[in-house]
């Protein structure tokens, strides 16, 4: 497909601030998004005609949730003479249909103060991200513009209609069907660390696009079980859809040539060298022993290159928790937000953290005060105007080469669950806010990093306004359950507390815990909380006392920099006595080796495990003579 490209402002790195809009919204309180178009054929009955073809105005004419990018008559017919078709009857049948399935987000209403700065929770119907980003207009006060697809300005935002919101676009939204490293390649502000990804071969492990041995029946995915059933009781508590189809998809972190010449790399040769004195010194086990190799795995340009990808789908306001669950749930006096996430390089865990400035960052380390700034990730607006998504993942720019450090990332890691699945990271609305409450999940045998048995449903619950689960989200594994997951790997070998949080509830059963086959202590009932549990004082030495009686048992009460309704005084998770943390196990985890942990539930019925995060923390931490924070 032709890719449409319009010339912007080119100054990008501006904020996208409802307030300095005009309040010029169109209300059509009796009219659907498909009334809308009829209403104004002056504009749309091109776009229409399109939709008619592809039999999606009568979709957009019916109850439900739609958000929808309007292109003018212009922009079609511009459309049409760049591919030479005399009129929209001369398109393709096959390609009218994505035109249609493309304009069209199902089940979502997203106006611009919803997402101003960055991706829509929701794929279009296409299966595709729709990426918002802005600029000022030097000739109207600065007044905010808004593109989509970095391609397509909207002209009218807004409009209000009773099935949803319309968006008026000066083009066509088309999607490439590049894969990412081919996308990469094409970008000539980034020419080096495409050569890396060549000479390495590691783009040849990013090509994968979706599983065709995975299938699901029309009726499973629309209407799901009718219900699941947690306790003996028989609680109703959600309902279960499956998803129709399993993508792979990646995520890359690109340095643009400029950030590696601030670093004074000028060429590969150069970026072979640093990543050499790089990595031989975090494995000088290593050293010199592959060099020759770009390909495997152990060489240090490898390995840097292959730090730079992650093996599942990240958009840039999903790598860490952010919008209004970010200012729901974190105090950030108290901590960064942050996310961990397992990378392409063997044994290489990768940070990213979202402190108060309202900013990304890689490998930023925070301990009360700032120890380690980190790699910045840049938003799509600052970002410019190449393409960034393509069929398989995104690419996010950085502001400074990334590499592997162990001394870095020697913190407390807190690993929210869902970013230990892949799979529920590639669908939509696993780290985003959806009301319904609807367990999504795949059909058995198909989640990476999974062993389980038949009798194991285990799907992701996505953020709400209401739980008491960390980042507002949660992976429920229900059923008289047997599963084990694969763990991200610690930043080095050494002694750590493997730690579980979760939250009491009748509905849930009673597990046994293993690391790597063996049983990790006594079972633990999350049906109780932990004998000696007591609300914090004035007194910080009492508090203290509580928490060392706590930790003797195997407890820990929850961290205090998150919490419901934090950030208009809400009370911290720590406050809640149904809401803790179980120490596990203490003792030696490898970084150079696989680690899973196994839950086993012990009742019969249908019990279930709300897996909220698990906690890997090193001894320098938790042995520390000042003791662990409570954040």
């Amino acid at each position: 497909m032709l890719l449409i490209a319009v010339a912007l402002v080119t100054n990008m790195a501006v904020s996208c601030n409802e307030e300095d809009l005009p309040d010029n919204y169109y209300t059509a309180t009796e009219m659907t998004a498909a009334g809308f178009l009829q209403n104004d054929p002056a504009r749309f009955s091109e776009f229409t005609r399109i939709l008619q073809r592809a039999n999606f105005l009568s979709t957009l004419a019916t109850y439900g949730e739609y958000t929808l990018y309007a292109p003018t008559n212009e922009a079609v017919n511009n459309y049409l003479s760049a591919n030479n078709y005399g009129s929209v009857e001369d398109i393709p049948q096959n390609v009218c249909d994505t035109i249609a399935r493309t304009h069209i987000v199902k089940g979502g209403v997203y106006f611009t103060a919803d997402v101003s700065d960055g991706t829509l929770p929701l794929l279009n119907m296409d299966d595709r991200n729709i990426t918002i980003t802005c600029d000022s207009d030097v000739n109207n006060n600065n007044a905010i513009i808004y593109y989509v697809n970095k391609s397509a300005k909207m002209i009218e935002r807004d409009d209000s209609v009773t099935n949803g919101v319309v968006h008026t676009i000066d083009h066509l939204l088309v999607s490439t069907s590049m894969l990412l490293p081919d996308l990469i390649k094409q970008d000539t502000t980034s020419t080096i660390f495409a050569s890396a990804l060549a000479l390495t071969g590691v783009e040849l492990n990013m090509r994968k696009v979706e599983d065709y041995s995975y299938t699901i029946g029309r009726d499973s995915v629309e209407e799901g079980l009718p219900e699941v059933f947690f306790g003996a009781e028989g609680e109703k508590w959600t309902k279960v859809k499956f998803v129709e189809r399993r993508y792979f998809k990646y995520t890359a972190f690109v340095e643009t040539d400029e950030t590696f010449e601030k670093a004074g790399i000028y060429n590969i040769n150069d970026l072979i060298a640093k990543a050499k004195a790089w990595y031989d010194n975090v494995f000088p086990e290593d050293a010199g022993k592959y060099d020759d190799d770009y390909t495997h795995p152990k060489n240090p340009l490898n390995r840097f290159v292959s730090y730079h990808i992650l093996p599942f789908l990240v958009n840039y306001d999903q790598l860490v928790i952010s919008g209004q669950i970010k200012d729901y749930y974190c105090d950030l006096s108290k901590a960064d937000a942050e996310d961990y996430y397992e990378t392409m390089a063997e044994g290489c865990i990768l940070r990213a953290s979202g402190p108060k400035d309202g900013k990304v960052y890689l490998n930023r380390k925070r301990m009360d005060v700032l120890i380690t700034p980190g790699v910045r990730v840049l938003s799509p607006t600052e970002s410019g105007l190449n393409l960034q998504d393509c069929a398989n993942g995104v690419y996010h720019y950085i502001s400074a080469p990334l590499y592997f450090n162990p001394e870095a990332l020697n913190n407390r890691m807190r690993i929210d669950a869902t970013t230990l699945f892949p799979d529920f990271l590639n669908m939509s609305k696993c780290r985003v806010q959806f009301n319904e409450k609807t367990m999504t999940m795949f059909k058995n045998n198909y989640l990476t990093n999974v062993k389980a048995t038949s009798q194991s449903l285990i799907g992701v619950r996505g953020n709400e306004i209401w739980t008491n689960s960390w980042e507002g989200n949660m992976v429920a594994i229900c059923g008289e359950f047997d599963i084990e997951i694969k763990l991200p790997p610690v930043p080095k070998t050494g002694m750590y507390e493997l730690r579980l949080g979760y939250s009491v509830n009748p509905s849930r059963g009673i597990i046994q815990v293993y690391l790597n086959g063996t049983a990790c202590g006594v079972p633990v009932n999350l049906q109780q909380g932990p004998e000696g549990w007591k609300e914090d004082t004035e007194d910080e030495e009492e508090n203290r006392a509580t928490d060392k009686s706590m930790h003797n048992r195997g407890f820990m009460k929850a961290p205090d920099s998150q919490g419901g309704d934090i950030s208009n005084g809400g009370t911290p998770f720590r406050a809640a006595g149904h809401i803790m943390r179980r120490v596990l196990y203490t003792g030696e985890i490898r970084q150079d080796q696989e680690n899973w942990l196994r839950f086993r539930q012990l009742l019969k019925g249908n019990y279930s495990l709300s897996l909220d995060y698990i906690e890997l923390c090193p001894k320098n931490i938790y042995a520390s003579p000042e003791g662990e924070d409570t954040h």
